[in-house]
């Protein structure tokens, strides 16, 4: 009697536990009007898709995720009038942006490693 011989196991690697975490804390943040604070989790998102090889498909929409915060940070940080907090002086288009950007890249953190998996392949290699 012969034993089946199984298949070679597919490792499925995903999105560190900080980058993940990261990428939903920024549409809370912006939704909440932390828009200031989220330059954190938008940094980590960020350092995290370009510092990780596993999540080279998902590096651009953390550039994505990153220019879409930034232009309403460097329009806060020049302007002339500018108020004291940046969700009060963000424009709603801004935010909603934002959001969905954030949202997008978040969903695709967890989407991209069960593609990896129906194609046989680690996520992003």
């Amino acid at each position: 009697m012969s034993t089946p011989t199984l298949d070679r196991e597919i490792t499925v690697r995903r999105a560190p536990r900080a980058v993940l975490v990261s990428a939903w804390a920024v549409p809370v943040m912006i939704v909440g009007q932390f828009a200031m604070l989220a330059i954190v989790p938008v940094a980590f998102v960020l350092i995290g898709a370009l510092r990780d090889t596993r999540l080279k498909a998902l590096r651009w929409g953390a550039i994505a995720l990153t220019a879409a915060y930034a232009t309403p940070l460097a329009l806060w940080a020049i302007g002339p009038e500018r108020a004291q907090s940046l969700s009060k002086d963000m424009h709603p288009v801004f935010a909603t942006l934002i959001v969905a950007v954030g949202v997008a890249f978040a969903v695709a953190c967890h989407v991209v490693p069960r593609k990896s998996r129906i194609q046989g392949t680690n996520c992003g290699q």
